[in-house]
């Protein structure tokens, strides 16, 4: 094998945005042109953007996204370029890579091994390759296989084939999301998969927010003995190049990439998640309802740090049940994070709503849904806003609270994107305290007083839920580990405690289909990754 050098495409793709994708393929394909590497290779389904869902039904959009691949064909003169798209034969669609060289196609890979589970649904687009049809690529000497995403993770996909066939060297086109464990997970499933085969493999991972997903990037580059010699940048774009001779693989310009904590990458997937909701949906700000509570603070710190001080607006709505002391974390975040805050007093508004009504609920004990009114209010404040300024109002709930229903239908459950949605409260104070080790932003008070709607007297998170400790620790086992009753309490969890928990969860699925969508980060989020029926008798 002679020296090899290929240049791994980091980008971030927006999905739909076939010229603008193109664009970029076309930019990065100079780029490489420049520095004289041999190979450019991108992410899965680089021009299309990745997932496009139920765009594929569209024979419009297929029609689009193959006329942009054949018009790249022209651009690789001098190189070999190797682009995700989407081929279409006769009535199939394929998840596929073309390899481009020269001006010429010579050939294109379709992906063979179709994810269906999790937020993956691709058989209900694609057809999947066949192992028959399956080629390896001869460049400047070297004979090199082609994979898309799923294909390397199994043992029945093309890379033995490709072996078979003579190939040097695997290049790998993918659109892997992230979640808490999935980095050191991949590493070991593309360190095994060099050792099987006993080649290199180049591992392209996209990078970026789509909706709930975020695509962490962190490709790697691997030898025939499974050791990883580069990662591309975490939660960013890069374009690195790789360096390889038939005794070595060398990594040119790019540093071995030093892994950070679990706690540091949660963070910057929920900025990268919130920086491109915001900028590929075209909102012109985000605004946030800031409490003086750690969700909120977190939530806004978050948003800063995706969008900048000038692009965040916090509103402070106070009522009768609204401590000074929150009034001043508030104002005091907002001022930390030098964030425009708007004060907007809700109580006249509250007790205008409650004459209105008086009516109907007169003779009746006052409860919840006077308490309620006030999270509704604060809802129609953000809205109005938002409907006349064209800001993307943030939600501030976390998983924990969404999980049991903790959180009121039409008030703080609504928004356009939950940021939290996917973060367990305990997590939460983590990434708070986090958040502050980089610069003291999160007022103190707002991460060590106990937790509080503030819609009662003296009201606390505890009067209504189990400490958040034994919470969320049952509340994992439930939802992302599906353990059953007896498995939890078998675990040492009180029985009580548990039949309280899992009965919130299951009578609280209604709430959580009609909210926003928000950053997935753990093994399992709400929506695509749990899919319960509302309707459900089973207990």
């Amino acid at each position: 094998m002679k020296d090899l050098e290929v240049m791994i495409a980091q980008i971030n793709t927006a999905v739909g945005d076939i010229r603008g994708n193109t664009d970029r393929i076309k930019f990065c394909i100079d780029f490489a042109r420049g520095k004289d590497v041999d190979i450019i290779c991108f992410p899965e389904m680089t021009i299309p953007g990745y997932p496009p869902e139920d765009l594929l039904l569209k024979s419009e959009f297929i029609e689009d996204n193959i006329k942009a691949f054949k018009s790249l064909i022209k651009s690789t003169n001098g190189i070999c370029a190797i682009i995700g798209f989407v081929d279409k034969i006769k009535d199939k669609i394929y998840n596929s890579a073309a390899v481009i060289a020269d001006g010429k196609l010579l050939g294109i890979h379709h992906k063979m091994c179709l994810p269906n589970y999790g937020v993956f649904d691709e058989k209900r687009y694609f057809t999947p390759g066949d192992i028959n049809d399956v080629k390896t690529y001869k460049y400047r000497g070297v004979n090199f296989g082609v994979a898309i995403c799923e294909d390397i993770w199994k043992d029945e996909g093309p890379t033995y084939y490709e072996m078979s066939l003579g190939a040097e060297l695997i290049i790998s086109l993918n659109a892997s999301p992230y979640h808490i464990k999935k980095f050191s997970l991949r590493e070991d499933v593309i360190s095994d998969r060099a050792l099987k085969i006993n080649m290199p493999i180049i591992y392209n991972n996209l990078v970026g927010g789509q909706d709930e997903l975020i695509f962490d990037g962190r490709s790697l580059v691997v030898d025939c003995n499974g050791k990883i010699y580069n990662h591309g940048k975490a939660f960013d774009e890069s374009l690195s190049i790789a360096t390889f001779s038939k005794d070595n693989m060398l990594l040119k310009n790019e540093p071995y990439y030093k892994e950070a904590n679990e706690i540091e990458n949660a963070y910057k997937a929920l900025v990268l998640g919130v920086k491109d909701y915001v900028t590929k949906n075209r909102f012109k700000k985000a605004v946030i309802g800031l409490s003086g509570g750690i969700d909120s603070a977190l939530t806004a710190a978050i948003a800063v740090d995706a969008l900048g001080s000038d692009k965040v607006v916090g509103v402070c709505m106070p009522a009768k049940y609204s401590s000074i002391g929150s009034r001043n974390d508030a104002t005091a975040l907002a001022n930390n994070l030098k964030i425009e805050l708007l004060h907007v007093p809700i109580e006249v508004i509250r007790i205008d709503f409650l004459n209105a009504i008086h009516p109907y609920f007169n003779g009746t004990k006052e409860g919840l849904a006077e308490e309620n009114m006030q999270a509704r209010i604060r809802a129609n404040v953000l809205f109005s806003l938002s409907n006349k300024f064209g800001y993307l109002v943030l939600g501030t709930g976390n998983k924990s609270e969404i999980a049991v229903g903790y959180s009121t239908l039409g008030g703080d459950g609504l928004c356009g994107f939950s940021v939290l949605k996917d973060v367990y409260k305990t997590m939460v104070y983590k990434l708070a305290k986090y958040r502050n080790s980089l610069s003291y932003v999160i007022p103190n008070n707002s991460i060590i007083k106990p937790p509080s709607a503030e819609l009662r007297d003296n009201q606390k998170d505890v009067d209504s839920l189990p400490e958040y400790s034994i919470l969320d620790e049952i509340l994992k086992m439930y939802i992302e580990e599906d353990k059953g009753h007896k498995e939890i309490i078998k675990a040492g969890f009180n029985k009580k405690i548990v039949d309280r928990v899992i009965k919130m969860v299951d009578r609280n699925e209604y709430k959580r289909r009609q909210s926003a969508p928000g950053i997935k980060i753990t093994t399992k989020a709400f929506g695509k990754d749990r899919r319960m029926p509302i309707t459900n008798v089973y207990k």
